[in-house]
């Protein structure tokens, strides 16, 4: 009877979220919204509407017209770019760079994190990590002063020590062979400590029974590093690998910008440098808008194919 009675019970119907129920959970919600309101203000007023500027790169833009006055060209700026002698140059100077800083700077916070990780001293470590923070804070004008300063090749402390071991005083700054070697260096320098707090942060995350049971188990250090560490870090390692891709066209603005002379300008005109010159300097809006448009475009492109490789591969994704 009991039996007959649960098979006739009557399940609720369950119905559809109506558009009043949806207005009645924000408004139970409304405080959390108004904690948001003033982000949400902000990315509308300072990074979307700033975009109606980008019609310029599709029109012959004219001052006394405005943007919606202009003419249309249509893509006829992005074919003049394409078409332009200096567009392989830039865009293999900005790859090269990016490659660089992805190749040697990318896992130089990992090895430092590891490394912090290790150190059993509790104050000794807290000392390492706030030098290693510190030249985050540091602007890239003041680090691009101090490497003239030391690089100088009359009163620099490098070509001091040359000179005292009787050694011809070398141009560093100004040599095109070595500007990549120092962009990379000041560039992991100025970001390696910043970069390893995500890493030590997943650190803690690692369950310490997994350490005492592999040590139980006989695993040495390097064991427990390949078998237990770094896998539980891929997530994490996955993730800011494809947030670096996707910014493979962004080589560093100011860091670049502050470090050209123009001995080395065959080899430090990148897309961000090039679009100011021919924005602000030449005064060609509608053409540098193009280039700046066309470098979202494929940052954009990039971000979507890495993600999906990243997905495929690894199971690790954005989205």
């Amino acid at each position: 009877m009991i039996a007959k009675e649960a098979r006739t019970e009557v399940l609720p119907e369950v119905l559809p979220v109506t558009k009043n129920k949806t207005w009645s959970k924000v408004w139970s919600f409304r405080h959390i919204y108004l904690f948001m309101l003033p982000a949400f203000i902000w990315y509308l007023v300072f990074c979307y509407y700033p975009m109606y500027g980008v019609l310029i790169a599709f029109k012959d833009f004219k001052y006394n017209l405005g943007i919606l006055g202009s003419p249309w060209e249509g893509f006829r700026y992005f074919e003049q770019f394409l078409s332009d002698s200096s567009f392989y140059s830039v865009l293999y100077n900005t790859l090269s760079i990016s490659f660089l800083k992805l190749l040697f700077g990318f896992p130089a916070p990992l090895i430092l994190a590891l490394m912090l990780n290790g150190v059993m001293h509790g104050k000794l470590k807290r000392i390492f990590q706030t030098i290693s923070y510190l030249p985050h804070f540091v602007s890239w004008v003041v680090v691009v002063t101090l490497m003239q300063k030391i690089l100088s090749p009359n009163v620099g402390l490098v070509n001091d020590i040359r000179d005292h071991m009787g050694m011809e005083p070398i141009f560093f700054m100004g040599m095109p062979s070595l500007f990549y070697p120092l962009v990379i260096i000041s560039d992991i320098w100025k970001g390696v400590g910043w970069g390893s707090i995500i890493y030590l942060a997943a650190l803690t995350n690692i369950d310490p029974h997994l350490y005492e049971a592999a040590e139980m188990d006989g695993a040495g250090r390097w064991s427990k590093l390949f078998k237990i560490t770094l896998p539980c870090l891929t997530p994490t390692i996955g993730i800011l690998l494809i947030f670096s891709l996707s910014g493979v066209l962004n080589a560093g603005f100011d860091q670049i910008w502050l470090m050209q002379t123009p001995a080395t300008l065959s080899v430090s005109e990148i897309l961000d440098t090039y679009v100011l010159k021919t924005g602000i300097q030449q005064g060609q809006f509608a053409y540098s808008t193009a280039i700046g448009l066309f470098k979202s475009a494929i940052s954009l492109l990039l971000i979507v194919l890495v993600n999906k490789v990243s997905k495929k591969v690894s199971d690790v994704s954005l989205w």
